[in-house]
């Protein structure tokens, strides 16, 4: 009599339900989320939230004078009466207007070609990318008021080479005159602008599933096709994103029109919402004033940037 043994495995035994985490592991969780979030919170506490508190807490507050002037000033508790004389005061708005035209006029150049130049890098058609990667690059490790210095040498009649050029060729411009001093602005923070944000569009670019380019080709479709409906609207995120900080970048103008104040009448101290608050404190010695003037430029900032989230946002919604 033989016995049959059969070869067939045991069955493995029925995967054991995931046990919820214990007490101790829930508290463990909490503690290492609450060790990797305290340097970030730190920072942000003070260097955010310390100086916007007390900017609310000066701009409530200003320097009454005894007599004529002439006696010693003491603090005194004004309310809302900096925020009614910043928001009364034409220089003030007419920098807000400055730099809404020069929103128009960069925020749209620097997206615009900052995307092309990485979709033409994207494409391989450029030969020895990660050297023209670096070239576009170069600039924007150039400290801005370097930057502004230089472009400020040639912008300057009797010293920049390129006016001689010009005018070698009997062409007469001026960088600094009263319908150019914009633009030459936004030359120099488009200069170093690009570079900065082709590279945010080319890493965006290059997570692209390959597969979803090849799809398209095999379709038919041509380059330019594909990058403007297949890679332009999968990186919608990334253009969002340009498209927020550049605002925010514009709204802190600062550093090109206070150098070219000092070469040009048609930069005057209050230029932009930056220079007048920079007046106000170090020119006016009236730190309540420049403290109003700060907090209207917060507020401005972040309802901008939250309209410009919630727009994407319903974009992104519809396009689903």
């Amino acid at each position: 009599m033989s016995t049959v043994i059969s070869s067939k495995p045991a069955a493995p035994p029925p995967a054991a339900a995931a046990e919820p985490p214990s007490r101790a592991g829930r508290r463990q969780q909490r503690i290492a989320a609450a060790v990797l979030l305290t340097p970030f919170t730190a920072l942000l506490v003070a260097v955010f939230l310390v100086p916007v508190g007390y900017a609310i807490y000066l701009s409530f507050f200003g320097e009454d004078h005894e007599g004529l002037g002439f006696g010693g000033g003491r603090t005194v508790f004004t309310g809302l009466r900096s925020y009614l004389a910043v928001l009364q005061d034409p220089s003030f708005l007419t920098g807000f207007g400055t730099i809404a035209l020069y929103c128009v006029i960069f925020v749209p150049l620097v997206v615009l070609g900052a995307l092309a130049i990485a979709l033409l890098l994207d494409s391989g058609l450029v030969r020895l990318r990660r050297t023209a990667q670096m070239l576009l690059y170069l600039p924007h490790a150039v400290p801005g008021i370097i930057a502004a210095v230089l472009w400020l040498y040639l912008y300057t009649p009797g010293l920049s080479p390129i006016i001689k050029v010009f005018a070698q060729a009997d062409i007469t411009i001026d960088f600094l005159g009263l319908h150019t001093v914009l633009p030459s602005i936004v030359n120099i923070a488009l200069w170093s602008g690009l570079g900065y944000n082709m590279i945010i569009f080319y890493a965006a670019l290059q997570a692209l599933p390959r597969e979803v380019i090849e799809a398209a080709t095999i379709d038919g479709a041509g380059g330019i096709r594909t990058a403007l409906q297949v890679k332009v609207p999968i990186i919608r995120g990334s253009l969002v994103m340009v498209c927020m900080f550049s605002l925010i970048g514009a709204l802190q103008l600062f550093t090109e029109p206070m150098l070219m104040n000092q070469a040009t009448p048609m930069v005057n101290s209050r230029f932009t919402p930056n220079m007048y608050i920079y007046d106000a404190a170090f020119r006016r010695n009236n730190y309540g004033l420049a403290s109003a003037a700060s907090v209207i430029l917060l507020v401005v900032t972040c309802a901008l940037s939250y309209a410009v989230t919630r727009w994407s946002g319903r974009r992104e919604r519809s396009a689903r």
